[in-house]
């Protein structure tokens, strides 16, 4: 068993648990600036479907997933997404009920450069830090986050 942690929100002002939520939202506020700038006009959680497709094929629930949105405001924003010509959705010829989701050509000739500003928020939120402390901070952000899924921790 761990012993407690120093108190050291009264320094930081921050409890552990806003401070995640404070570094999502930053982040997540930063790439829609970014996108906007570079004349994209996606949301974050648009961004977050488009690198999921970027990898390959996905279902709404896969996506939805990644998003971190149900399925039904998953749907509504393929929809938005579909009529820009950026991805479709074809039927699993195993499962008629199941979809199968695909950037277009022109949904990857966007993504090639929406990737280019989120490497570029990535960096900004990086900035000062080395390799080393990069490598570091991903791997106790991983260790945290699978402490958390765990059910026996």
């Amino acid at each position: 068993m761990h012993s407690p942690l120093p108190d050291t929100e009264a320094c930081s002002g921050s409890s552990l648990g806003l401070l995640f939520r404070q570094v999502r939202d930053a982040m997540w506020a930063r790439m829609e600036r970014e996108l906007a700038a570079a004349g994209h006009e996606l949301t974050f959680s648009q961004f977050i479907a488009m690198k999921k497709l970027s990898l390959g094929k996905a279902s709404v629930t896969d996506l939805a997933r990644a998003a971190d949105l149900n399925p039904g405001a998953m749907t509504r924003l393929l929809d938005k997404l579909e009529v820009r010509g950026l991805l479709v959705r074809e039927a699993d010829p195993d499962d008629r009920r199941a979809l199968h989701i695909q950037l277009t050509e022109a949904g990857r000739n966007l993504w090639r450069d929406v990737d280019q500003c989120g490497q570029r928020v990535r960096e900004s939120a990086l900035l000062g830090m080395n390799d080393a402390t990069r490598t570091r901070l991903t791997r106790l952000l991983e260790q945290v986050r699978d402490n958390l899924n765990n059910d026996t921790a």
